[in-house]
């Protein structure tokens, strides 16, 4: 079960700001995730080899060729913020 102090720390992380409704409903739903998920526990899993790749495929890329690109106005059009003509972000390290 995850707690009220665990799902306002993810929302925190997230940023995300809830209102107390949205706190009740999204814990039940997590609750109802994590118990559905636990359902594998109960699976005999010891003989089944992991799953890599679905496709039996490896490697397969396109060659690696210059192209026009965008100007840089363009790609910043719809960026929230901007600084010396670059996308501004959030400080993640202190």
């Amino acid at each position: 079960m995850i707690e009220k102090k665990e799902l306002l720390n993810i929302a925190s992380l997230a940023k995300l700001k809830l209102s107390e409704e949205d706190e009740e409903k999204i814990t039940k739903k997590f609750n109802l995730v994590l118990n559905y998920a636990r359902m594998f526990d109960e699976l005999d899993l010891e003989n089944v080899e992991p799953l890599v790749n679905i496709n039996n495929l490896s490697n397969v890329m396109r060659e690696d060729e210059p192209m026009e690109s965008y100007d840089r106005e363009t790609l910043l059009a719809n960026a929230p913020e901007k600084l010396y003509g670059c996308i501004k972000v959030s400080k993640i390290i202190e």
